[in-house]
């Protein structure tokens, strides 16, 4: 019976409206469409300009919404979430959907005294195909407006919106991303860095280092600037720098099996 009420309960306290900030951009396009889609009522928002001064055209894009999702970069998250905060509905959700959580989750937290909920899309505008579009969901905070479950009503849109949401707090997530992301990019653009050293390297190439350079061209001629300010932003970097290091320190001292032993993990169950 229990579970019955709590059930209900959430459904009574899903939410119906979304404001989004920055739709015009490509991640902000596909929420809206992905938002409306799944039924929701939604505003859009390009940027929150305020050119009489009182707020008006911004306050009449966000009324009503119970949720308030900035999809703007890392570098605006303080400047916008300080724009939108004093316009939004009283017990509104404000909500990013930045790469790192961490820094932004304390900027939204500084501006807005309401509920916070951080996530990020592991995904771009563009999802592939058979990819599961999973988004980490990270609470900020909660209040009595939600029943303290503001994290678990922005899990519940996603999902009714087609994404796979799963819970993370900030620290795990920006310890991950520090890895999937922000190492990718460093490792990636240090080995090519250094491979342009070699004299006539381009005569060699093989079908695999061509993958490499394949994978590598979107990241280095489109997504450069974005990686290096998520990975930039990313309090865990440094640190993930060190431990990766010290990996190296083992190739060069020869233990190539223990290294190999050890990446081996990931195919683990196919063994």
């Amino acid at each position: 019976m229990q579970a019955g009420q709590d059930t209900a309960r959430d459904s009574a306290r899903d939410i119906q409206r979304v404001a989004i900030v920055g739709a015009r951009g490509q991640m902000g396009a596909l929420f809206v469409r992905a938002l409306h889609k799944a039924g929701l009522s939604v505003a859009s928002l390009d940027r929150p300009y305020d050119p009489d001064g009182t707020g008006a055209a911004i306050k009449a894009a966000l009324a009503g919404a119970g949720l308030v999702v900035l999809s703007v970069p890392v570098t605006a998250m303080r400047a916008v979430a300080g724009a939108v905060a004093p316009f939004m509905d009283a017990g509104a959700i404000l909500c990013d959907v930045c790469s790192v959580k961490v820094n932004p989750v304390c900027a939204m937290l500084e501006a807005y005294p309401g509920p916070v909920v951080g996530t990020h899309p592991l995904f771009g505008p563009v999802i592939p195909e058979g990819f599961e579009p999973r988004v980490a969901v990270t609470p900020g905070r909660e209040t009595a407006e939600w029943d303290g479950a503001a994290a678990g009503a922005v899990s519940r849109l996603f999902a009714r919106a087609g994404f796979s949401p799963f819970s993370s707090t900030a620290e795990e997530h920006d310890k991950a991303m520090s890895v999937v992301q922000g190492l990718n990019f460093i490792t990636t653009v240090a080995y090519l860095a250094a491979a342009r050293q070699t004299p006539g390297i381009e005569k060699f190439l093989t079908p695999s280092f061509g993958r490499r350079l394949e994978a590598a061209r979107k990241m280095l001629t489109k997504d450069r600037e974005l990686f290096q300010i998520i990975s930039e932003d990313n309090p865990f970097m440094q640190e993930t720098v060190r431990q990766f290091t010290a990996y190296l320190d083992i190739a060069a001292g020869g233990d190539l099996d223990l290294l190999s032993a050890r990446a081996s993990w990931w195919w683990r169950d196919t063994a």
